[in-house]
């Protein structure tokens, strides 16, 4: 029976390693391209200090999260750990999981340091938010510099209502940083039918104030940056100006949908769209400058008549809760920019057949606000635009 040193020495013999410099050599012509490096070392010593541009895969962890994290097989990977002994075990593992270009940091992370080559730390989670996150932290798409990214990043929900409910909590829940809230309206009590955000001892609070305690009692991390009032053109650019990641719309009205879609693309903030009404649902992703824009889906608003309100038309209980979740969903691989989103896609949900569909979106060439020849460069009268001509006699 082989002892550990042994083994040792047989598994170095069966793979290839690189000194420090040679590997620094390799760090500096790579420059973010093909070389990766991977360190294989426990968290604690990762907070301590990293290769620059490393990623960071715990040895016991390797073998089962290595190909959501590397799915190039061919990829030149340089392997360390402390030492180099963990690094060597786990470069004969890669070996024998298909990858063909792997090699071990002979005297690791240490030999690293002791020739001053450049290290960086990293932006590390507390304890307790490790705890809080441990599931995120577990995904490779993911992963602890992604929830990082989601800690920095900044949301604004236009609505505390229906959609902005469960957006808002599961936004939250993820630890995006700050949370952005749009609206002027008070609790009431047909708003708890959907409206989970509010509860029944809140009656008459302002909307943005009893989102903000819900949120802050369910994740501490989150910053709430309240605007008790109505999104108009005279306040928006104020708003605007705040500095938002990605907008998620959740109003119920065809005047701030098209200002929100205005101040987007000329912001060139990202729009996750959705929209309820009694048991149909839909939602879309609007990003400026790469794909279409609301203008371009809904040139003019209906009548409406035609576009009657949930107030007006009513809406199943749980069908904000459907449409708002995906929203979330649409934001946070914004944020993360992972998976594929709904850009020009439209999404239809039907609640009554439970059924999924689709509708292509195409950018519109003559689209008066993202178009080739915009016509709209400024806010307008949104409230006039969308009551449509006047009838004269």
């Amino acid at each position: 029976m082989a002892s550990y040193r042994e083994l040792l020495q047989q598994v170095k013999g069966e793979i290839d390693e690189i000194g420090a410099a040679d590997a620094r050599e390799r760090l500096a012509a790579a420059d973010g391209g093909a070389t990766l490096f991977l360190d294989v070392r426990e968290l604690d010593e990762w907070d301590e200090g990293t290769v620059p541009g490393a990623i960071h895969v715990p040895r016991g962890q390797l073998e089962s999260r290595i190909e959501g994290l590397v799915p190039d097989r061919d990829r030149e990977l340089v392997v360390y750990c402390s030492g180099g002994s963990r690094s060597a075990f786990a470069a004969k593992s890669l070996g024998e999981l298909g990858y063909a270009n792997v090699t071990s940091l002979a005297g690791g992370f240490t030999d690293w340091k002791r020739n001053g080559f450049p290290i960086e730390t990293p932006q590390a989670l507390t304890p307790p938010q490790r705890a809080r996150y441990s599931r995120h932290l577990l995904i490779p798409e993911v992963g602890e510099a992604g929830q990082q990214k989601l800690l920095s990043s900044r949301v604004l929900l236009i609505g505390a209502g229906g959609l902005g409910s469960p957006a808002s909590l599961y936004l939250a829940a993820a630890g995006v940083g700050t949370l952005g809230i749009v609206d002027a309206d008070v609790v009431d009590d047909s708003n708890l039918q959907r409206q989970i955000i509010h509860s029944t001892k809140r009656l008459g609070e302002p909307k943005v104030e009893s989102a903000r305690e819900t949120i802050q009692a369910l994740n501490p991390d989150v910053e709430v940056k309240a605007y008790e009032e109505r999104l108009t053109s005279e306040n928006v650019e104020r708003i605007m100006g705040d500095g938002w990641d990605v907008i998620v719309d959740g109003a119920d009205n065809f005047p701030t949908r098209y200002l929100v879609n205005d101040a987007s693309v000329w912001h060139d903030v990202p729009v996750v769209h959705g929209s309820i009404y009694r048991f149909e649902g839909q939602v879309t992703v609007f990003k400026p400058q790469e794909g279409p824009c609301y203008r371009c889906l809904f040139p003019t608003p209906p009548p409406p008549e035609l576009a009657p309100s949930c107030a007006e038309g009513g809406v199943l209980g749980v069908l904000p809760g459907i449409i708002g979740s995906l929203q979330a969903n649409e934001a946070l691989k914004l944020l993360l920019g992972i998976g594929e989103s709904l850009q020009g896609r439209l999404l239809l949900f039907d609640a009554l057949a439970t059924t999924f569909d689709e509708v292509s979106v195409k950018r519109d060439p003559a689209c008066p606000v993202c178009g080739e020849s915009p016509t709209v460069t400024e806010y307008v009268d949104y409230v006039e635009f969308c009551a449509g001509p006047k009838v004269t006699s």
